[in-house]
């Protein structure tokens, strides 16, 4: 197997990501890892790799690379997750566009395609209603209903739905139906792409998703997910809080104080409701 130019950026957790290796020339193993045998496995075998507090999620180690080496990023990166391969995607795709220098979304389900595709007379399976369908092998759309913050595992501090978060973020964006996305938040993007936002935007996005795991990840990091797309594609122009730090945190601070009084007046509204029906 040809190795890649194009430089790994490998999220890790509780794995030694020997197969995605064998890949790739440039790397850095962005520990995550909670098992106490990972990081000696990963020092033995002499892997370059940092270890950090697990966040329970990606998205917040390529950020926080972006803006640690805004000056000096590779050309072309993929992120990706140490157990990418078999989960994510299968070896097989990965394969065919692990090469790639422009951006791809690295996702992949060969057993969803009958269920997303077209019923025809060569596919006259049953037609079942989804929120979530494929336009190509790798693009996954999901309808934008924000049906992960009613998830228990998933708490919300800032955001309780992805159009306001898309909204805080950029002026007069697009409010879509549907969000493409990766699942999984697995990548190749350019330098350039990268580089449309500032170091501060990415450290400013960070505080919205690494608030705790209480008991999983925020779900504001479920929003951030299904936006990448739009954070390395999109042309919009960003609300002037997102590259000033107090401004930023003093938005991010009323955010808090409104969900939290909507959130207040739903439990409430939701346990009149409950002693209405006498439960």
């Amino acid at each position: 197997m040809k190795k890649t130019d194009n430089f790994f950026l490998i999220h890790n957790f509780n794995t030694v990501p020997e197969e995605i290796l064998e890949y790739c020339e440039n790397y850095l193993i962005v520990d995550a890892s909670t098992e106490a045998d990972i990081e000696p496995r990963l020092r033995a075998q002499k892997l370059h790799y940092v270890h950090i507090d697990n966040t329970g999620h990606n998205i917040t180690t390529y950020f926080d690379y972006f803006a640690d080496h805004y000056e000096d990023l590779p050309e072309v990166i993929c992120l990706c997750k140490g157990n990418m391969l078999g989960r994510h995607c299968s070896k097989e795709y990965f394969e065919r566009v692990y090469d790639n220098k422009y951006f791809t979304y690295l996702y992949e389900d060969r057993g969803s395609r009958d269920r997303f595709s077209k019923v025809t007379a060569a596919n006259p399976r049953t037609e079942t209603s989804s929120i979530s369908s494929l336009i190509s092998e790798s693009q996954y759309i999901e309808e934008n209903t924000s049906w992960y913050v009613d998830s228990p595992n998933h708490p919300h501090r800032y955001f309780d739905n992805f159009d306001e978060l898309l909204t805080f973020i950029y002026k007069d964006p697009v409010i879509p139906r549907y969000c493409l996305f990766s699942p999984g938040a697995c990548y190749i993007v350019r330098r350039e792409q990268i580089k449309k936002h500032s170091p501060l935007f990415y450290r400013n996005l960070n505080k919205i998703m690494n608030y705790g795991l209480n008991p999983n990840f925020p779900s504001e990091a479920h929003m951030v997910e299904r936006m990448l797309p739009v954070i390395f594609e999109a042309a919009y122009a960003e609300n002037q809080w997102m590259n000033d730090e107090r401004a930023f945190d003093e938005k991010l601070s009323e955010c808090m104080d409104i969900i939290k009084k909507k959130d207040d007046w739903n439990g409430k509204r939701f346990k009149r409701l409950r002693r209405l029906f006498g439960q």
